[in-house]
């Protein structure tokens, strides 16, 4: 039994009249008797009764029409799921994050893709930028979101959003009941860093066009435990705005002030330059338009 035998019977079931059935499946009548025929026999069941009324179905012949009614819904679903994951709107993607950017830019973008695309599950792993990088070579995963940019050739980078930059101190410290905090004040102040370069990297550049070395007291694993830090010591930390998504105890959060210079910490997204997914197509279009759309710190 196939797919066109089934279309036979369907047509003859509904026209209960060989002829009619013919006309409207475009062929001779002799074959397409030969067709019912040859699926009774499979059946091993009349499945109809030929009357001066035309041709009714027999108890197999109804079970059968309403079984094949089934299976071809069922594959025009098949057909249809099979051409949405062809494009990108049903299937899972697998997303890589890390740190900070889990508790401000990432949700707002997710949250919108699965608005867009609500057939596609998002599955997330968490891992460092090397991690992320290694799994979407074994392709565990398709896209990463990070702070830290990829050096990698085969990675494609692409800017998500900048974030304005905060200081994170304990709400003890004095400059906690500052409305802004200018770069200047972190002269001689101990500041946490996280392990990765780019925190480091922002305050040595803003504390430089001040005037002055940033006087680097510790290093925490990642910006979230640097934050924690906070709350414990004298120690400050300059912060994307994200982490004020974080409600850590004794912590205060304060703008930081900058003459001109770019304050910000920026949030990318990586993925294989190869990487021909549709799935991966339709979480781009959603990070393009999140991008364009979201305001610039300065």
């Amino acid at each position: 039994m196939d797919l066109r035998q089934l279309t036979y019977f369907i047509a003859a079931a509904e026209e209960r009249n060989l002829g009619r059935a013919s006309e409207r499946l475009h062929m001779s009548q002799p074959p397409l008797t030969r067709q019912i025929k040859a699926l009774e026999e499979e059946v091993g069941a009349a499945l109809f009764e030929r009357t001066p009324r035309g041709m009714l179905l027999t108890q197999a012949g109804e079970v059968l029409l309403q079984d094949a009614r089934d299976i071809f819904g069922l594959v025009d679903q098949a057909t249809d799921r099979a051409r949405r994951a062809g494009n990108g709107t049903t299937g899972r993607i697998d997303v890589g994050l890390h740190g900070s950017a889990m508790f401000g830019v990432m949700p707002q973008v997710l949250t919108r893709f699965s608005e867009v695309h609500p057939e596609v599950e998002v599955s997330l792993y968490q891992g460092q930028t090397h991690q992320q990088v290694t799994a979407i070579r074994q392709r565990r995963i398709l896209i990463g979101f990070e702070r830290m940019v990829p050096p990698d050739d085969d990675m494609a980078v692409e800017l998500v959003a900048r974030e304005r930059l905060l200081v994170a101190m304990s709400s003890a410290h004095p400059f906690a009941r500052r409305d802004t905090l200018p770069v200047a004040l972190l002269r001689d102040q101990p500041i946490v860093t996280a392990s990765s370069r780019s925190p480091p990297a922002i305050t040595l550049r803003l504390c430089r066009a001040a005037g002055f070395e940033p006087r680097f007291a510790a290093q925490a694993g990642d910006l979230i435990m640097a934050t924690l830090m906070t709350g414990i010591s004298r120690q400050l930390a300059l912060v994307p705005e994200s982490m004020t998504n974080l409600r850590l105890p004794g912590v205060t959060y304060v703008p930081l002030e900058t003459d001109g210079e770019p304050a910000h910490m920026e949030v990318h997204c990586f993925y294989r330059k190869d990487e021909a997914s549709p799935v991966l197509q339709r979480m781009l279009d959603v990070v393009r338009e999140f991008a364009g759309a979201a305001p610039v710190a300065e």
